[in-house]
């Protein structure tokens, strides 16, 4: 479980959502980014289903840590997330998109030299048409409000 968010969020920070609104939860990142927009100070950006369409912005806001946001495969009750490293990410099939997160992360790490983490939440619906289940809706409400408690430095 996401514990250590204070220490995450400091320096220059760029959260970034990923998935797809219309796939239930797999809309859990944009879904997050939403949420966040006008009560935080770190930059969020909702990069959809195609998070490799804003690596340049990435790259570009020069951040130390960046934190994607998605519907992951943790083998777990639908709702519960967890903050991943790279090791983590880049060892399981943890995804639920067709790009690759580790090419994704070694290309930020290369461009960026910033930390990189996913902030994976286990989806319970991923059919299209759905919405965000109660529980994953839940999960974000938690998420939102450790992010706004944080003091970003």
């Amino acid at each position: 479980m996401v514990t250590d968010l204070d220490n995450i969020l400091k320096g220059h920070v760029v959260l970034v959502g990923i998935g797809n609104i219309l796939k239930g939860d797999d809309g859990a990142g944009p879904a997050l980014i939403e949420r966040l927009q006008g009560k935080t100070s770190l930059i969020c950006i909702d990069a959809g289903t195609a998070p490799e369409s804003y690596a340049g912005k990435i790259v570009k806001a020069q951040p130390d840590t960046v934190i994607l946001i998605d519907a992951v495969h943790l083998d777990k009750e639908p709702g519960a997330f967890d903050l991943l490293g790279k090791d983590d990410v880049v060892k399981s099939g943890l995804t639920t998109h067709d790009l690759s997160p580790k090419m994704f992360i070694e290309y930020l790490e290369a461009q960026t030299k910033a930390t990189i983490y996913l902030l994976g939440v286990q989806p319970k619906t991923m059919q299209f048409g759905d919405d965000i289940s109660l529980e994953v809706n839940r999960a974000l409400d938690d998420i939102e409000r450790m992010i706004t408690c944080t003091k970003h430095t």
